[in-house]
Order: C-alpha cells, then sequence, then structure tokens
C-alpha cells in the first residue's frame, strides 16, 4: 500500500472557517418557529466531551458557567427527547438555572437550537481532528474514523445521527439548523474525499459520497434494528470502497 502524509488539503481541514465563524446567514433573524413542526434528534454523548459555547473560542473568551450548563443541558435533552419536544421551562429546569440567565445567554429557544447544531458540530470535528493529527497513514486513518461510527453506533443511548435528526425537524433548506447541518456534512464529506485521494482512489469524491451514505444507514438501522449488523454491514462497504484504491 502506498502510505502518505497527510496533505496539506487535509491539513488545512484542521482550521476550517466554521470553527472560527462567528454566526450563521439569518441565524439571528430566523425563527425557528416558522418551520412546521416533525419528528426527529447525533452524536451520543460517548468518549471525552467537549463544551463550548457558540464556536470553539479560547480559553480566556469561554462562556461562563451558567451558559455552558444551559448548552450542555440542551444537547442531552434535545438529542434524547427531540429538539421540538423540549419546551424552555424544562430547560431551564434541568439546567438549575434562573429563566433570566436563561435569555440572556441564549434570548430564546430558537437561538439555541442553532447553537446545539453547532456544538455538536465542534465535537465532531473534534474527534475527527484528534485521528488526522496523530496517523499519518490515510488509509489507517479513514477506517479509525469509521470505528468511530461504528463506536457510536453502538454506545449506550445511541439515538441516530443528530444532523439527520434535526435537519428533518426543520423542512426548510434555508433554515438556520439547515445550513448548519449541510455545512457538518460537506466538511466530513471533504475529509473522506480527501482521504481517498491521497490513497489514489481513481474516484474519490464519489467514493467519499459512498461512505457518507453508508454511515447514514448504519446510524439509521443501528438506532432502528441491530446495531451489530448495521457496524458490520458498515465495515464491508468500507473494505469494498478501499479496495478500489490504487496501491
Amino acid at each position: 500500500m502506498r502510505q502518505t502524509a497527510l496533505s496539506v488539503r487535509m491539513l488545512a481541514l484542521l482550521n476550517h472557517p466554521i470553527l472560527k465563524s462567528g454566526t450563521y446567514p439569518h441565524e439571528l433573524n430566523y425563527s425557528c418557529a416558522a418551520a412546521p413542526s416533525r419528528c426527529g434528534a447525533g452524536l451520543p454523548p460517548w468518549g471525552d466531551p467537549v463544551t463550548i459555547a457558540e464556536a470553539p473560542l479560547p480559553p480566556s473568551q469561554r462562556a461562563p458557567w451558567a451558559k455552558n450548563k444551559i448548552l450542555e443541558t440542551a444537547n442531552e435533552l434535545f438529542y434524547g427527547d427531540g429538539i421540538r419536544t423540549v419546551g424552555v421551562d424544562r430547560l431551564i429546569s434541568e439546567s438549575a438555572v434562573t429563566k433570566a440567565t436563561f435569555y440572556k445567554h441564549y434570548g430564546s429557544k430558537d437561538r439555541l437550537i442553532v447553537q446545539y447544531v453547532r456544538y455538536r458540530d465542534a465535537a465532531t470535528r473534534d474527534r475527527v481532528h484528534g485521528v488526522l493529527q496523530v496517523n499519518p497513514d490515510p488509509e489507517q486513518t479513514l477506517r479509525d474514523l469509521m470505528v468511530q461510527v461504528s463506536d457510536e453506533i453502538s454506545s449506550q443511548g445511541f439515538r441516530g445521527c443528530a444532523f439527520l435528526n434535526a435537519a428533518s425537524e426543520y423542512p426548510d433548506p434555508a433554515h438556520p439548523v439547515r445550513l448548519v447541518v449541510s455545512e457538518h456534512r460537506d466538511w466530513y464529506t471533504t475529509v473522506l474525499t480527501s482521504l481517498l485521494s491521497d490513497m489514489g482512489h481513481p474516484m474519490p469524491g464519489d467514493a467519499a459520497d459512498e461512505l457518507m451514505l453508508a454511515c447514514d444507514g448504519a446510524r439509521g438501522g443501528g438506532y432502528a434494528g441491530d446495531p451489530v449488523a448495521a457496524t458490520t454491514a458498515l465495515g464491508r462497504v468500507v473494505d469494498r470502497v478501499l479496495s478500489q484504491t490504487h496501491k
């Protein structure tokens, strides 16, 4: 197999602009209430948690305890019970903060929902970057990323993909929640594409799309059905895709 160091293109992903942005388009002016309700919910709380405010910030700018606590509570409740079913009163109660504190930090449930999806995005990026930084072999790196997905599916409390679940609750593709989900999926697909390109796959973009859809299917099947069967099937897809690379 041809082993290479991570490409400049891949290393550039470690500083993707989404982690440095302040707000998403129309984030503050778009009301979640405007979108019709659908049932739906990410990554379960496994591994080391990442605590952030609105986007990863340097230590000197980290949000106060109450703001982080509200976000962490929203992370649990929105993922576990669904975004639409969790009201502000419950968020306030389980966060052990006052109503004034809640509105001081987030202004509305709408804004908190967007921050929740961004929180999930940043946590995923943190785990992916951890793999990219320690392994110079692109094939092993990609396999390790797929192991992350399988571990996620097998973890206690898994309820499917947080990003697909969130997207299912907001059918308007221009909604801020959907914009964050799209950014996340584009970023992850780009990571896979770059790794497959480094391995010499003849069609890295198509192969990345196939792996992305395989991960989607494994998460859905693992939640609704048998996680062992789902992760085993995902492994077969990974093996088949990697067998097409030029070694």
